[in-house]
């Protein structure tokens, strides 16, 4: 195993009954990285997670975290965000986050200040001697997010930790990933936000009916697609463009639409076809977005 992974999965299988969710999947996630989990619904993500978690077990492949098989790792250096919210209704904010400190090893003490802390970057001050139930679904969300990083893990998993957020609070749980990236935290996150991917990730997995698709640092990921593709933006209707013969692929959003051409194909051909039918407010050539890429892979598979 590389000396520099947190997490290596190895040939990893996952069925349920007839099922494959998982099939031999094999991936090493680096220290201190951003690392993306992405994939379409029913992919195989949260399986893979729930694995890494020994929530569920694999039925075969090996899966070794901080160097370690799984079952010799101790939780308490591992935050984890699942899917499926859960908190204690009847409990009060503070006792709460107070609670899940402790069942980290924190000091109950410790505890408590760290949440208040947390609790006053979330703008939740208020919250703390409120019970649980009475806070609205995205403050229930935020205070999970509390429990999952307050005793400062050096392994954050977070599967969609944007979902339910709105614009401002995505920002803020953005904020609070970076802050721990910089401190040498590794954070791993499965989401279909592929804006925060585009800006957040360091390196991403592309989980497709249980298989792995593609997997490497971001930036060389999109440099594989080459820079001949081309993004345009206009008013009409570009549909055709799709068709002309120099195109390979497109994804057509109306008003705009993206364009992995052939190779050798010129740009500017597409601009003069274009120019002739179409009122053009952007042409831009340049190498696809993950969001294209997610949808040409997944599309092929």
């Amino acid at each position: 195993m590389d000396t520099v992974s947190v997490v290596s999965l190895r040939q990893v299988t996952k069925a349920f009954d007839k099922f494959t969710a998982v099939d031999e999947i094999s991936l090493s996630i680096r220290q201190g990285t951003i690392y993306g989990l992405l994939g379409p619904n029913g992919a195989g993500k949260t399986t893979t997670i729930r694995m890494m978690m020994r929530i569920i077990y694999p039925d075969s492949g090996e899966i070794d975290v901080f160097g370690a098989p799984l079952r010799q790792v101790a939780k308490d250096r591992i935050g984890y965000l699942p899917e499926e919210r859960g908190v204690y209704r009847k409990m009060k904010v503070i006792d709460l986050l107070t609670f899940f400190g402790e069942i980290k090893s924190m000091d109950a003490r410790a505890a408590r200040r760290a949440a208040h802390e947390w609790l006053a970057r979330l703008e939740l001050t208020d919250t703390a001697t409120m019970k649980v139930e009475e806070l609205s679904k995205g403050m229930q969300q935020k205070v999970q997010f509390i429990a999952t990083i307050l005793h400062a893990p050096d392994l954050i998993i977070l599967d969609e930790p944007f979902s339910g957020l709105d614009p401002v609070n995505v920002n803020v749980l953005k904020d609070i990933i970076l802050d721990f990236h910089r401190k040498g935290h590794t954070v791993v996150f499965s989401t279909h936000m592929m804006e925060q991917v585009e800006k957040l990730c360091q390196e991403i997995c592309l989980i497709n009916k249980g298989r792995k698709v593609l997997e490497g640092p971001l930036a060389e990921t999109k440099k594989g697609y080459g820079r001949n593709s081309v993004t345009i933006r206009f008013q009409g209707d570009g549909s055709f463009l799709c068709d002309l013969p120099q195109v390979a692929s497109s994804n057509n959003y109306g008003s705009e639409l993206f364009l992995r051409l052939k190779d050798g194909a010129d740009p500017n051909a597409i601009l003069r076809a274009a120019s002739d039918r179409l009122s053009i407010q952007k042409f831009e050539v340049s190498e696809p977005s993950i969001h294209d890429i997610f949808v040409e892979q997944v599309s092929a598979g």
